[in-house]
């Protein structure tokens, strides 16, 4: 089989879908490589490093789609709607597509990707479970988004991060609050910490708190109950909740040089945390990054992929796919993650949709012309498929069936019948 690799076509999309480091893992699979060319090189990878570790390329996307059994995208079309589009002419039949899908809010374009016939995947659906931890993309990406909230506020904000004892006095260090503690927050705790500054954080669960701890970070407690969803995500709030956070955040907010903002919940408008009174208390020159600006923003004045300067000297980032600004290490961490996933239905390079998997289940979108993913179909209004029943369950149901007393009246079984015992 041979999996395609084509260039990203997201306006400032940098990263590549696979690396050259990663084709050993797919060669064991029993999986042939093509890339389009120059498909690696915005992310540091010309493709003479992808001919090295054993993969052809391709001269065009076209001949990519046209040769490949599966295409390995960091976009497919649901990340990337509008240059997306022109990838669906040369999407066939039983070709399988991965990638980043925005599963739960690019619904039409789940539609027309069904339409196409393809077997998709959206990596953003992987099960929060431990065996599927190296196939995490939402994971290994939001490391990188933490890293570099870290980097812009230092960038932007008017005095440096560490205290420092000098012949011309002592600096005090700068002062940051970060909003949220997956994996984008803790990498931001780490990472403010390293530079030197004091760092406060907070979470809705309260769960977290060894681990903010732990990185050196101070655990900010409110007077509100946990808030902990299925998968370890936080649960959406209700308005009454959200509106006493904001009560006791805006203490928090004002007294700290930066804050960066994490708090997402997965196919829901984010939710806002820092409203523009608290920014107004804020001093002159202290900076916000919000990590939820691509989700309608945690600060109720981030403009996607703008700077924005208050009034009162404060500044605002929303920055948009942190990730593909540093993109080779980003390729890097996808393409372990796609690799993974990869290596996990396909053996001797041989494909095996097993749908009793729960990763196979789980990240599967569209087959057969079908919206095939339940969450997806309950969105479009559509109505629910057949649940799968795992061959454990069948079996343990043919284990029932076969061990229920007969009823009352009924004919007994023969010993020659070989019954078990209820």
């Amino acid at each position: 089989m041979i999996v395609g690799i084509p260039k990203e076509t997201y306006p400032g999309e940098k990263r590549v879908a696979m690396a050259p480091a990663s084709l050993p893992a797919l060669a064991k699979a029993g999986l042939e490589v093509l890339v389009q060319a120059g498909a690696g090189v915005d992310a540091g990878f010309p493709d003479a490093e992808f001919e090295k570790r054993g993969a052809k390329i391709a001269p065009t996307r076209a001949d990519v789609f046209a040769q490949a059994d599966i295409i390995c995208q960091v976009r497919t079309v649901g990340a990337n709607p509008v240059a997306g589009r022109d990838d669906l002419k040369l999407i066939r039949k039983g070709q399988l597509v991965i990638g980043a899908s925005d599963p739960l809010t690019a619904l039409e374009q789940v539609k027309a990707l069904a339409a196409t016939g393809a077997a998709s995947f959206a990596l953003e659906l992987i099960p929060r479970i431990t065996r599927a931890q190296s196939m995490d993309i939402l994971s290994s990406m939001a490391t990188i988004s933490g890293y570099k909230a870290v980097l812009m506020a230092a960038d932007h904000l008017p005095r440096m991060f560490p205290m420092m004892m000098t012949a011309a006095g002592t600096i005090t260090p700068a002062h940051v609050f970060v909003i949220g503690a997956g994996v984008a927050g803790l990498q931001a705790i780490a990472s403010a910490k390293r530079l030197g500054a004091v760092v406060e954080a907070y979470d809705v669960r309260a769960a977290v708190k060894e681990q903010i701890e732990s990185l050196g970070g101070k655990f900010v407690q409110f007077n509100l109950e946990s808030a902990e969803g299925a998968g370890g995500y936080a649960k959406e709030q209700s308005a009454d909740f959200i509106r006493r956070q904001q009560e006791q955040m805006a203490e928090v907010v004002a007294r700290n040089d930066v804050v960066i903002t994490t708090a997402a919940i997965p196919g829901k408008k984010s939710p806002v945390l820092v409203t523009a009174a608290m920014v107004a208390r804020m001093a002159p020159g202290s900076v916000i990054v919000d990590l939820a600006a691509e989700r309608g923003g945690n600060c109720e004045l981030t403009r996607l992929d703008e700077v924005v300067t208050t009034d009162n000297g404060v500044t605002i980032l929303g920055p948009g796919n942190l990730p593909a600004t540093i993109p080779y290490h980003a390729s890097q961490m996808f393409a372990k993650n796609v690799a993974t996933f990869l290596a996990n239905m396909v053996k001797g390079g041989q494909l095996n949709l097993n749908l009793d998997d729960e990763i196979i289940r789980e990240t599967l979108m569209t087959r057969d012309g079908e919206v095939y993913n339940a969450r997806q179909r309950e969105l479009l209004g559509l109505p629910a498929l057949p649940r799968h029943r795992t061959a454990a369950e069948l079996a343990a149901q043919q284990n029932a069936d076969e061990t229920k007393i007969p009823l009352e009246g009924a004919a007994p079984r023969s010993s020659t019948e070989g019954s078990k015992q209820p």
